[in-house]
């Protein structure tokens, strides 16, 4: 898939053993479902995905064939990371306006950056972060939160597990540190209550990233920067962090370069 360069990839075993073991199941519950009527698993597949993929191949796809040609030849090597949200209304490469190959992404409930521990268990922002620093080389890590977060209204309501494993409920439990209590103050709207909490998340993801020996090397050796974003949904408005100050500025307010 190209995801080492050459030379750094040393393959070896993991789950597959074959011919004991298959990539593809032969039978499995999702390949097994009854279609309705004539309906293929094809013809199923969500038309408004084809439809877009289709105006993809004849209005944008044009225009960048060179750079998906030269991507698929000499490989990624984007500056910037962004770690966001799975939110669907928070798309980074749509607010930044990236083409193909400009951002490296990963995208989990709340945007949330968990602590380094190497305990042996798979860890998939971890493994992201790993490949985005040691392999790829990026300049600029952006933790990019947004208004209207579903993970941090679970976490503040502290709603009931949506299932027996209760995911969400166990994941948003690493946003805060053990005696920490997160309670809305005095005077304070729920509305001003949830954002503060939403800006809270990504200064602790922000916090987290430097528990990595691999990215607190490079941060003070100056080889690569930690930034923090907050996207309006509704306004389509974006607010970046001051380092100094740690508020977070309206990018309207900075002047253009």
């Amino acid at each position: 898939m190209g995801w080492f360069p050459s030379g750094v990839w040393n393959p070896t075993p993991y789950h597959f053993k074959p011919p004991s073991e298959s990539l593809v199941p032969v039978i499995g519950l999702w390949l097994g479902m009854p279609s309705k009527g004539r309906e293929t698993m094809a013809s199923s597949f969500p038309q408004h995905l084809l439809d877009g993929y289709r105006a993809f191949t004849s209005q944008r796809l044009p225009t960048e064939q060179s750079r998906y040609r030269e991507l698929s030849e000499r490989g990624q090597s984007p500056a910037v990371m962004v770690i966001g949200c799975c939110d669907s209304r928070v798309s980074p490469e749509v607010i930044f306006d990236a083409g193909p190959g400009e951002l490296f992404v990963v995208r989990n409930v709340a945007n949330l950056v968990p602590v380094y521990q190497p305990d042996g268990g798979a860890h998939g922002v971890s493994a992201a972060l790993e490949y985005a620093v040691n392999v790829l080389r990026i300049k600029h890590i952006v933790v990019l939160g947004h208004a209207q977060c579903g993970g941090i209204r679970a976490f503040i309501d502290k709603i009931d597990p949506l299932s027996p494993g209760d995911f969400i409920g166990r994941w948003m439990a690493m946003f805060i540190k053990p005696g920490e209590v997160v309670e809305q103050r005095d005077r304070e709207t729920m509305q001003d209550f949830v954002v503060r909490i939403e800006k809270a998340a990504i200064f602790r993801s922000l916090e987290n990233l430097m528990t990595f020996p691999f990215v607190r090397s490079r941060v003070e050796s100056g080889d690569m920067q930690l930034h923090g974003a907050y996207f309006g949904v509704a306004e389509g408005s974006l607010f970046v962090l001051d380092k100094a100050t740690k508020e977070f500025q309206s990018v309207r307010e900075i002047p253009a370069a």
